[in-house]
């Protein structure tokens, strides 16, 4: 596996976004890296153990509305660079401020991250923590940037000015596996805001997924809308489904799960869906 400061590319502003990266990772000196096992953060870990070595530590936050399959990938990947990593749990279900799901949820997910991170940092004499927020998610709603700004969290990524097709480029020719790797977010964002987040449902939505994933389905959304699964595809996959066999398969397998009505969305996969019902003025403040 390639290193990322040996890296060169035949495009100068690439190039000038890994030097950057390596200087900004030289100039933290240590950091604890909140690892998923997604794109972005697996691309983090990896150019800051190339650059700092053992003065680094992933740290894989578990919980109810973590995907098992991210999970197993970050364990995974922090074995095969051999980086010292720390697994702890969180429990955001027990905070009404998340469960009730408020357009905000994130904001108190990341809060509870942050804080842990940073005392785990403080602990083991790591100057900081980091994430692998890019510059496209300067574009979206993000309400968890609220809570990395004022618990003091770098993005090394965004400071640099890694977009995610940057991302994805530089881990392709760094061997990474994860770079072709769909975009992947916790299982609360399967749900209508308002709606409350129970165990309960989050299986389902889980079981649903895995289920779907298991037809070789690489990337999909199942939205939870009561008795309504609301399935979300590329268009490129929409075809499947009007297979009437395989359709059966998906609907009997749904309803063992709990869903009384299955639907495929003819608008097809696309990433915060959930937040097309949101105001701007509801988005600018709460990002805020």
């Amino acid at each position: 596996m390639k290193r990322i400061d040996s890296l060169r590319f035949d495009d100068r502003e690439l190039n000038k976004k890994i030097d950057g990266l390596a200087a900004i990772l030289r100039d933290m000196k240590s950091l604890v890296v909140a690892f998923s096992g997604g794109v972005d953060s697996t691309f983090l870990l990896k150019a800051a153990w190339d650059i700092l070595g053992g003065n680094v530590l992933a740290v894989i936050a578990r919980s109810e509305t973590y995907p098992e399959g991210e999970y197993r990938d970050a364990l995974a990947f922090a074995a095969e660079i051999d980086a010292p990593f720390l697994v702890i749990d969180t429990g955001e279900l027990k905070n009404e401020n998340f469960s009730s799901n408020p357009p905000d949820r994130c904001y108190y997910c990341k809060s509870e991250l942050f804080c842990k991170l940073t005392e785990i940092a403080r602990e083991r004499g790591l100057a900081f923590v980091a994430d692998g927020s890019n510059l496209d998610d300067t574009e979206d709603f993000r309400p968890g940037t609220r809570a990395s700004r004022e618990i003091g969290v770098r993005s090394p990524l965004k400071e640099a000015g890694f977009t995610k097709d940057d991302i994805r480029r530089v881990s392709r020719e760094l061997g990474l596996s994860s770079w072709d790797k769909p975009s992947q977010a916790c299982l609360s964002s399967r749900f209508p805001y308002g709606t409350e987040i129970t165990q309960e449902r989050l299986d389902m939505i889980s079981l649903a997924e895995e289920f779907l994933a298991g037809l070789g389905l690489r990337c999909c959304r199942v939205r939870y809308h009561g008795d309504i699964a609301r399935i979300e595809v590329p268009a490129a996959d929409m075809q499947m489904f009007i297979d009437p066999e395989l359709a059966g398969r998906i609907y009997g397998r749904f309803n063992e799960i709990g869903f009384t009505y299955v639907t495929l969305d003819i608008k097809g996969y696309r990433t915060g869906s959930m937040n097309e019902v949101l105001p701007d003025s509801v988005k600018d403040i709460r990002s805020a």
